[in-house]
């Protein structure tokens, strides 16, 4: 691919307003050049040796052309680009305070919050002009009904580990519904060996009002994301990349309680959430054949007074099919 630049510069995408819904697997980072593809998302605060805040999140997901015809699949908005792909997901994220095996409410802390719900997405790109935009709807539940109390009590007997006892005074029952859009533009390309692009995103619903920008930057031997989907039987792609974001944060039910159901125990107030964020993700990426491996670090700035950065990792495994 010859050389690339866009006039639109950085600075102009940086201003734009800026977790709850903590795994987000549409930028281009996350590309996989398939059409049809299964991925299977983990992340854990194991990875930095630690056990607090944003300490566990599990996402599955599968894209293909079935998942167009999914009822929710009607509510993605989406500009008519040259390739679009649907997909479906599934989510649980667990967070808990500092020190989760005392039974009182920690105040001043994080709450103990748990959420599940299904994700329904698409990816739009615009190969001629190098953009892409994807939007998506989560709905579940937040609460005791997402089993969060049941999934780490269970890790943490079969690793003999300390057990949780925090759990009763988490955030109660409370429906998911939230809608997200991303947009990205290609800066700079060099063949296949680097990438700079620009990101811009907007998250309103009951779980999480958001909006952010960022920069993504890609370095190795990979398929551009924003070219045609090609599927490469024969294909070794690996790579590492950077992706920088600063958030706007409006509304966080895992720090404040749901908008419907006001007898949470212990929430935080809105005068303890910190509105501007900063968050780094950084991976290296894999592929052979169809088959797709990922290991990445994370680091948060802290979403309330008094709270520490948080850094955690994951692995990401994803089959073409």
């Amino acid at each position: 691919m010859p050389f690339r630049f866009s006039i639109i510069p950085i600075f102009l995408m940086l201003p734009v307003l800026s977790m709850a819904q903590a795994i987000d697997n549409t930028l281009s980072y996350k590309n996989i050049n398939t059409g049809s593809y299964m991925r299977i998302n983990y992340e854990n605060d194991f990875f930095s040796s630690t056990d607090i805040y944003y300490t566990q999140g599990l996402h599955l997901e599968v894209v293909a052309p079935f998942a167009k015809r999914f009822p929710l699949s009607k509510l993605l908005l989406h500009p008519h680009f040259s390739n679009i792909r649907f997909g479906i997901g599934a989510e649980h994220d667990g967070y808990t305070p500092r020190n989760f095996s005392k039974p009182q409410i920690l105040y001043g802390d994080r709450p103990f919050a748990a959420c599940l719900f299904l994700k329904t997405f698409l990816i739009a790109t615009d190969t001629e002009k190098k953009q892409r935009f994807s939007s998506s709807v989560s709905t579940g539940v937040i609460g005791q009904a997402a089993g969060g109390m049941e999934m780490q009590t269970g890790i943490h007997r079969w690793l003999h580990d300390i057990t949780p006892h925090g759990w009763p005074n988490q955030i109660h029952n409370d429906a998911i519904l939230n809608y997200q859009a991303d947009y990205e533009k290609q800066l700079v390309s060099i063949n296949h060996f680097f990438s700079l692009d620009a990101d811009c995103m907007a998250r309103a619903g009951t779980l999480s009002d958001k909006a952010g920008a960022g920069l993504t930057l890609m370095m190795g031997y990979f398929d551009s994301p924003f070219s045609p989907v090609v599927a490469g039987k024969n294909s070794f792609r690996i790579y590492a990349y950077e992706h920088p974001e600063v958030g706007v944060v409006g509304y966080d039910a895992t720090l404040q309680g749901g908008m419907f159901n006001h007898t949470s125990p212990y929430t935080l107030p809105s005068s303890a959430i910190n509105r501007v964020t900063f968050q780094n993700r950084f991976g290296f990426v894999v592929i052979y054949k169809r088959i797709c491996l990922e290991y990445f670090q994370s680091l948060l700035s802290s979403e309330f007074k008094g709270e520490d950065f948080h850094v955690w990792g994951g692995i990401q495994i994803a089959f073409g099919v």
